[in-house]
């Protein structure tokens, strides 16, 4: 193939240089094709990959360089085995990211009670702080614009990097988490899910972003140390008895329905079964037993609210507790009272944000009398949304859920199953899944009450009193797909029919962004949309991936593709390790010590950049590290100029002869080692250990074997022509082990003296060196002539001599054996060397001595 394809040799250049490779090649590549994906090949000659689309709302970083390179060097590896890559690009533009930034940048708030402004313009440029604190309320519809509008020009900008940097994506199969194919894709699953009942709606306690204003899912979670306190409530028992409680947070008084004890703490045992009243409302509560309350913590008995934290949901549920909310979603108490609670004591709270309310009531304790002691200090784990700023309430609210085994043992054994199955790199990382799985408290929440996103695709009838159907949703056809019911009409129905009595309304939601990113492998495959080629490429081959998000893109898309199809989304999934900075600290945005890679491709080139990358394992951390990128820049600067130099000797031309000396049979017979430990490495998924193998040989040959070889290589006849020979077959499997790692550099030798792609060439094999070989080769010879060449250089450099100075005698001393085959090289070494004359003496020494005179 590389010598029939259409693009010509080029020559070698007067004065390579790595400058401007990545624009003149990047260009060429898209302009001839060179990664499409061919769709005539059958599904084993497919290598199909789940791209992560990465957030656009944003930079990319350093993290995004070190892992998309990861899986561009497998792309690249298996498109040289044969294989038809199916690498595409996805843009992940929905959900909250876009949404915080289109308000950042424009000072705009959506509010979907206005109509839309078809005349309406965002700002020229990006607005300061101040309209940042005052946005401007726009409407849903122009909302929406808004935020795909800068999608696009994020997208675009994400799409020049990643050229630069060399991925060998089809650019034709992009797609984007919010275009057409993708929200019908993701409401064409999530409907099936409705109707094999593995998607429900349900009203109950739900973890609520006050900033966001939305509810957010277990996956979603993180806990932030954070100062607090310990006040000590005292509540009456009916015998006069005191019972004290420890809290940190005194503003949910109101909403207590009980206290808890562990079933094995004595001092409370008397309690369980009856009742205490609170202080300051005088509220009566139960007493109940339940094994999570902690004897060690606090004073033994808890307060049990409505909802406080995670546990308190736990409890509810299990003992069946009365329900009294007090935290609105606006994260201010509500204005009016429970149900139970009187409202004299309740109206100095009401309406106040949860610390004002905290401050207030802790007053009222102390004023009372009902607060023991003064509050202590803590600091505790408080949980809040991962890209929130405040800390998460709980409230009670109508949402949607997907099922995913926290309720139901039979499901969460079976997708446990599922990860058995699957092929984790690293292996270790197969326990986060597991964990994550068996820890499991709930479904999954898949609404969001937001704006920019794939809509929820029901409606709900309306009662003749205006009320809606919540147990009945109404779903679109598939083939109506995707649909809005915030603007498109219920099946059935007509548009002035919506919110009037026996009429309809839509769901106002959207889905998780999640949601849709866990259906990619059909977004792109063409589930349901092109059958011919989703049968090429699903189930996929590789899902590589961040670590972080193993308990959500990776478990809900195995989640996904078990209910709509029985298996597994893909074979293989590869874990990226953290990227630290000097001080080996994680990168993280937070931490200010994110390095943006724009500057250092402009600097040090994209292949230097991709080697740093390279030189990180799957799963494995890597320090951020500038001179590893100059160690990369040196290799590709030394890989052009060591290939100008065997090529000028004339290699090009003797590029299928044989090598028939025993000094080329030997480097040769080593190169097909590094093939095979190459090949070995790559089918693993370790790109880093193939990188280090053909490098560590690539100095090798350059050092000891074009100097062994070069005097000779210039010459005349047999012997040099093996040389050239030699270097021809060297050279060219080099560049294709090199290819993965370095396609800049190694497209462009390749291009002075081959037809063709390197990256559309054949991977090496251990049958194409040896055909070259006549005979057999040795490569401990390969060492043993440079273990020699070595030793001269250092003599000639202790007695500070140029490496040109002649060396009027060496003596070689060392086992007879070893001699032996030294004087299969003897001739290129005494040219190498310049050594006018060498001697052996045998048996010495106990390993091999150059003694130089001079």
């Amino acid at each position: 193939m590389t010598d029939t394809a259409r693009t010509a040799r080029a020559g070698v250049p007067e004065r390579p240089t790595l400058d401007g490779l990545e624009e003149s090649w990047a260009r060429r590549w898209q302009e001839e094709g060179t990664y499409a994906f061919d769709r005539s090949k059958q599904r084993s000659d497919v290598f199909s990959i789940d791209t992560p689309p990465p957030t656009v709302s944003g930079e990319l970083h350093m993290g995004h360089v070190f892992s998309y390179t990861h899986t561009d060097t497998t792309a690249r590896y298996q498109r040289m085995r044969g294989k038809a890559v199916f690498y595409p690009m996805g843009w992940d533009d929905n959900g909250l990211p876009t949404e915080r930034r289109a308000q950042n940048v424009y000072g705009v708030r959506c509010d979907p009670a206005l109509a839309y402004d078809p005349v309406w313009r965002p700002p020229a440029a990006p607005v300061d702080d101040a309209a940042r604190r005052n946005p401007t309320p726009i409407s849903r519809r122009n909302f929406i614009e808004l935020c795909e509008r800068l999608t696009v020009t994020d997208e675009q900008a994400f799409e020049a990097l990643w050229r630069r940097l060399g991925l060998s994506v089809d650019w034709s199969l992009t797609y984007t988490t919010i275009g057409r194919i993708a929200r019908t894709t993701s409401q064409r699953a999530f409907v099936r899910n409705l109707r094999r009942g593995e998607a429900y709606q349900s009203e109950a306690p739900t973890l609520w972003d006050v900033g966001f204003a939305t509810a957010v899912a277990q996956a979603e979670l993180e806990d932030r140390e954070r100062p607090g306190a310990y006040h000590r409530l005292r509540f009456n028992a009916s015998d006069g008895r005191e019972v004290l409680i420890d809290t940190t947070r005194p503003e949910l008084l109101p909403a207590c329905v009980a206290l808890v004890c562990h079933p094995d703490d004595k001092r409370y045992t008397d309690l369980v079964g009856g009742t205490v009243r609170s202080p300051l409302f005088d509220v009566e509560v139960p007493v109940y037993a339940h094994p999570l309350a902690d004897p060690a913590k606090g004073t033994g008995v808890a307060m049990v609210c409505t909802f406080g934290d995670l546990t308190d949901v736990t409890w509810w549920r299990e003992l069946g507790l009365d329900t009294r909310v007090v935290v609105g979603r606006d994260g201010r108490l509500l204005r009016e009272p429970p149900h139970g609670v009187p409202a004299q004591p309740y109206a100095a709270l009401a309406g106040q944000t949860v610390n004002g309310a905290r401050r207030e009531i802790v007053g009222m304790l102390a004023d009372a009398g009902d607060l023991i002691g003064e509050p202590r200090p803590i600091t505790h784990p408080v949980k809040f949304y991962e890209r929130g700023d405040r800390p998460l309430e709980i409230v009670s609210t109508r949402q949607w859920y997907l099922r995913n085994g926290g309720r139901d043992e039979a499901l969460r054994a079976t997708l446990l199953a599922r990860g058995e199955q699957l092929h984790w790199v690293p292996a270790h990382m197969k326990h986060r899944y597991d964990n994550w799985v068996g820890g499991l408290n709930g479904d999954w929440l898949v609404s969001r009450q937001r704006f920019f996103g794939v809509p929820v695709p029901v409606w709900y009838r309306l009662d003749d009193t205006g009320e809606p159907d919540w147990s009945h949703p109404l779903t679109p056809d598939e083939s109506a797909l995707p649909v809005d019911p915030s603007s498109d009409p219920a099946p059935g129905y007509d548009e002035s029919q919506r919110g009037q009595p026996g009429g309809f309304v839509g769901d106002p939601d959207v889905l998780d962004t999640w949601a849709t990113s866990s259906v990619t492998p059909q977004i792109v495959g063409g589930w349901e949309t092109d059958p011919d080629l989703f049968a090429r490429v699903f189930p996929m081959d590789l899902r590589p991936q961040g670590q972080e998000i193993i308990r959500t893109w990776l478990f809900d898309s195995v989640i996904r593709s078990h209910f709509e199809h029985g298996v597994l989304p893909w074979r293989d999934t590869v874990l990226s390790g953290w990227i630290l900075d000097p001080d080996h600290k994680k990168m993280a945005k937070s931490k200010g010590n994110v390095v943006t890679p724009l500057a250092l491709l402009e600097q040090h080139g994209s292949d230097a950049v991709r080697y740093w990358a390279a030189s990180g394992k799957p799963g494995m951390d890597l320090a951020f590290d500038p001179a590893q990128i100059k160690v990369g820049r040196r290799l590709a600067t030394k890989l052009l100029n060591a290939s100008k130099f065997a090529l000028g000797l004339g290699a090009a031309d003797a590029l299928r002869a044989l090598a028939t000396t025993p000094l080329d049979r030997a480097m040769l017979a080593e190169l097909a080692t590094v093939v095979t430990a190459a090949s070995t490495a790559f089918d693993s998924y370790d790109h880093t250990a193939a990188l280090q193998v053909t490098e560590a040989f690539f100095w090798r040959f350059c050092d000891d074997y074009i100097e062994l070889v070069k005097e000779r290589a210039y010459g005349t006849g047999p012997a040099a022509d093996s040389a050239r020979a030699a270097l021809a077959s060297a050279l060219s499997v080099q560049l294709r082990l090199f290819a993965p790692v370095l396609p800049y550099v190694t497209e462009e030798v390749w291009s002075w003296w081959r037809y063709g792609s390197v990256h559309q060439a054949p991977w090496p094999t251990t049958y194409e060196v040896a055909r070259t070989i006549e005979g057999s080769g040795e490569p401990a010879l390969l060492r043993l002539a440079g273990d020699a060449l070595s030793q001269v250089r250092r003599a000639k450099s202790e007695r500070k001599l140029s490496m040109k100075a002649e060396v009027p005698l060496a003596e070689a001393l060392g086992p007879a054996a070893l001699l032996e085959q030294l004087t299969l090289v003897a001739d290129d070494l005494r040219a190498a060397g310049r050594i006018a004359k060498l001697d052996l003496l045998p048996d010495r020494t106990p390993q091999l001595v150059i003694a130089c005179a001079f």
